[in-house]
């Protein structure tokens, strides 16, 4: 008898240990995620209009230098209090005029951004990239296959100023090695 009676403060005491050790688990979390960075404004350089030169390869992976040139203007507007963008890209190049559509959302958990992109000629979302700043440059990163072969997709903003950036998407077909530009995007300011 005298077990039985032990038995409901042994239940509850261990109980208690669980709950206080899951507290303290919870609690050491807490502070790393407290010290990621909030990158919510990173790409807030990016509103407005924008002339753009973009030089595209023509055929990437094959291993072709050639690149086509296209100029034309992008829109970008602030979407969700700034945790969201959608950028808008108008071009004319050699083939004539084109398209293309850019979202960009801010994960407030991860403290990342993602960007999926629609080329108006196909109607469909392409594979996202996934990656945020540091340093005040911005690389995002997928996995994908071109040409039948695995590689990865590192797109990267840099040269950031009131009234201009770079933009540059490039792949590698060796781990991340080395990297092959096939997308560069020059933007110049064409009002705020």
């Amino acid at each position: 008898m005298r077990i039985g009676k032990w038995l409901p403060g042994v239940a509850g005491t261990a109980l208690g240990a669980l709950a206080l050790s899951s507290a303290t688990a919870q609690e050491a979390a807490v502070p790393a995620a407290a010290n990621l960075r909030d990158g919510q404004h990173d790409f807030d350089f990016n509103f407005g209009v924008w002339r753009t030169h973009i030089r595209r390869l023509r055929e990437p992976v094959t291993g072709s230098p050639e690149y086509v040139e296209m100029n034309g203007i992008v829109t970008v507007r602030k979407v969700w209090d700034g945790r969201a963008q959608l950028e808008e890209i108008e071009v004319e190049g050699p083939s004539g005029h084109w398209e293309g559509l850019t979202l960009f959302l801010y994960d407030p958990k991860a403290h990342q951004w993602s960007q999926t992109f629609v080329n108006s000629a196909v109607g469909s979302f392409s594979g996202g990239t996934i990656g945020e700043f540091r340093d005040g440059r911005g690389e995002l990163y997928a996995q994908d296959t071109r040409g039948g072969r695995s590689v990865l997709l590192r797109g990267v903003w840099s040269d950031i100023k009131p009234d201009f950036h770079h933009y540059e998407k490039a792949y590698s077909d060796d781990g991340g090695r080395t990297w092959k530009s096939y997308f560069i995007a020059d933007l110049t300011r064409a009002q705020p």
